[in-house]
């Protein structure tokens, strides 16, 4: 299985959390980025997606995510 990771990170909550970033527009790039890169290995891999989320507190991670 292949992850496909974001990070993103805030040092304050002003503009809401991190994961909050990940939104529609990206999560359809993403897969695209994914589809591309299955396609140039030649086979059909396993993926998911994460997202890592980074405030000066905390991290959260979150498997498949979207």
């Amino acid at each position: 299985m292949y992850a496909f990771v974001e990070v993103k990170t805030r040092s304050t909550d002003e503009f809401g959390a991190p994961s909050e970033a990940v939104n529609g527009a990206k999560r359809k790039r993403y897969r695209s980025i994914a589809q591309y890169y299955c396609l140039s290995a030649g086979e059909e891999l396993a993926v998911r997606f994460d997202v890592a989320a980074l405030t000066e507190q905390r991290l959260d991670y979150i498997e498949n995510a979207f």
